[in-house]
């Protein structure tokens, strides 16, 4: 189970890798900065594809400039509230257990990642980042993207839900009844908001929104 989090830990990594759904990454980025949450980003070399197929965004190689590029971005004034870690900077807070943030997503979370992680790799930073989360017990949400899942994938995701991960694939739902691609997005993003103790108002609560279903009498 993930350990208690304290009230004033209010740090979150976050990790994008190459699966499709980068959409999905820079509006729970969004919405973490604008909850006053500091995070500590990491992209792959991957998602710097997936960025720019799916939201025609070139990123900047060095970490550092690709930080300035997002805080312009997102509206960030302190540059302390988004930090970008290259693969490598191992001395970096995430990859040791006495600095690194509790809670950690990798949205979205490839299955070469998901593999990666299941096995304890640890070849790259984010690699590194999720096993400290895990043997730290803390939380780690995996957001994966990908179909069909074979044997493999699953076999993966199962280890890594036994180790104490959550995995959340981004599947949508449609009950809220989405009138656009972004309503969709923020369904998923709502979710990784409630697993990461925070508040949301981008989708209503079952039960609590606008929309009644009613079955046949």
């Amino acid at each position: 189970m993930p350990a208690a989090l304290t009230s004033n830990d209010n740090r979150v990594t976050v990790a994008m890798t190459g699966a499709s759904g980068a959409p999905y990454a820079l509006r729970l980025i969004e919405n973490l900065l604008a909850q006053g949450q500091q995070v500590l980003l990491m992209v792959s070399s991957a998602a710097k594809v997936v960025l720019a197929t799916e939201e025609n965004m070139q990123l900047p190689g060095n970490p550092k400039a690709m930080a300035e590029f997002l805080r312009h971005k997102f509206g960030v004034t302190d540059t302390g509230q988004l930090q970008v870690f290259g693969k490598e900077e191992w001395f970096s807070p995430v990859a040791s257990g006495s600095a690194a943030p509790k809670r950690m997503v990798v949205c979205p979370c490839s299955t070469s990642t998901l593999s990666a992680i299941a096995v304890g790799a640890s070849n790259s930073l984010i690699e590194r980042a999720a096993d400290v989360v895990l043997k730290e017990r803390g939380q780690l949400i995996l957001v994966p993207r990908e179909s069909p899942l074979s044997t493999i994938h699953l076999q993966n995701m199962l280890t890594l839900s036994q180790a104490g991960a959550v995995i959340m694939p981004a599947a949508p739902g449609f009950y809220h009844q989405p009138q656009s691609i972004d309503d969709l997005i923020d369904f998923m993003v709502a979710r990784i908001l409630d697993h990461l103790q925070l508040e949301q108002t981008l989708v209503p609560r079952w039960g609590y929104g606008t929309t009644s279903v009613r079955g046949e009498e």
